[in-house]
């Protein structure tokens, strides 16, 4: 029985060598099993709702300036078990961090930007858009759209 033994040298440039070939094994299987959330393996169409944030803004007549965002459409209308991808495009206001009531849904709608939300609800209801930093009218709110799920 014969062995081998390696100088320092060359047992560092083996095991740097082993632990590169193991990494890669591991992100490629790892990267075999993962989707982008935005594109989607099945050949479904999903219908685009278009929305903007707005802002509505007047002064009173002892002068002080009132404003309040809102999305607009106020309210829109999706099937059960419909595929829709929900276009929000920031106009008014930097950013709008929002969730969807009774979802894990969330993300941020910033100035100039379309945020794309995909939705597929399973449940009908009505289930709420609330803008986390305008929630109610002493943050210029309530900046809520509502989806009805029919």
């Amino acid at each position: 029985m014969e062995f081998y033994v390696l100088s320092g040298k060359t047992f560092k440039k083996v095991l740097i060598a082993g632990i590169f070939l193991v990494s890669a094994l591991i992100w490629h299987s790892f990267q075999a099993k993962v989707t982008p959330a935005y594109f989607s393996v099945d050949e479904e169409k999903a219908r685009e709702i278009h929305m903007v944030t707005g802002e509505f803004s007047t002064r009173t007549p002892d002068g002080k300036e009132i404003e309040v965002y809102r999305f607009d459409p106020g309210t829109i209308y999706v099937n059960k078990g419909e595929k829709v991808h929900l276009k929000i495009l920031g106009i008014n206001g930097d950013e709008h961090p929002f969730f969807i009531e009774g979802t894990g849904i969330q993300g941020t709608v910033k100035k100039g930007q379309e945020t794309v939300v995909p939705l597929k609800f399973e449940e009908k209801g009505v289930y709420r858009l609330i803008c986390i930093t305008h929630h109610d009218k002493n943050s210029n709110g309530p900046m809520i759209a509502y989806i009805i799920v029919q």
